[in-house]
């Protein structure tokens, strides 16, 4: 099984375009597939909780989101 580190934003799109060709190929979690699909899925995390991070939304805009779409439903 051969991972790559993602250390630019090249190797990143390269690294969702791997996760992308394992999802879709939907393998069980103990083959070899499966096991490279949750190492280089968690370097993809990795990589963009670092540098795409998302901060929390405001609380009071995030009460105001869940009540204006719970009404909805």
């Amino acid at each position: 099984m051969e991972i790559e580190s993602i250390r630019t934003e090249e190797d990143y799109l390269t690294a969702l375009r791997v996760v992308g060709t394992l999802i879709d190929l939907d393998p069980e979690a103990d083959s070899p597939e499966g096991k490279k699909l949750d190492a280089q899925g968690a370097l993809v995390q990795a990589y963009e909780a670092k540098h795409y991070p998302i901060d929390p939304p405001d609380p009071v805009d995030a009460y105001k989101f869940r009540t204006e779409h719970s009404a909805q439903q």
